[in-house]
């Protein structure tokens, strides 16, 4: 699995935050993000109707941005299994490729 944070992660990362309502601050430092990156997600997240911003400086998940979490929790967990499974079958085909490259003394 890549060290960085994919977009889809980042975002989950965002409702997540926002899931326990949360000032722009709270978000940017939880998330660690720069402040250029959190303005650009929380207008994208706004946008798509996954949070709402209540009072002028409290975020908030919807219905649509819980949904948002579930399946990406699903997904998430998914994607490991199939990483781990690949990562099993690269690990036997380096087994069978020594067995029929190295040669014996």
């Amino acid at each position: 699995m890549s060290k960085y944070r994919d977009r889809l992660q980042i975002i989950a990362n965002i409702l997540s935050i926002a899931s326990t309502r949360a000032k722009k601050t709270q978000i940017m430092y939880q998330a660690n993000l720069s402040y250029k990156l959190l303005t650009r997600y929380l207008g994208e997240v706004q946008a798509s109707g996954l949070v709402k911003c209540e009072n002028k400086e409290c975020y908030v998940l919807t219905v649509k941005g819980r949904e948002f979490l579930d399946r990406h929790d699903h997904y998430s967990k998914r994607r490991r299994s199939l990483e781990e499974h690949i990562n099993r079958i690269n690990d036997e085909k380096a087994v069978l490729e020594n067995m029929c490259f190295n040669k014996e003394s």
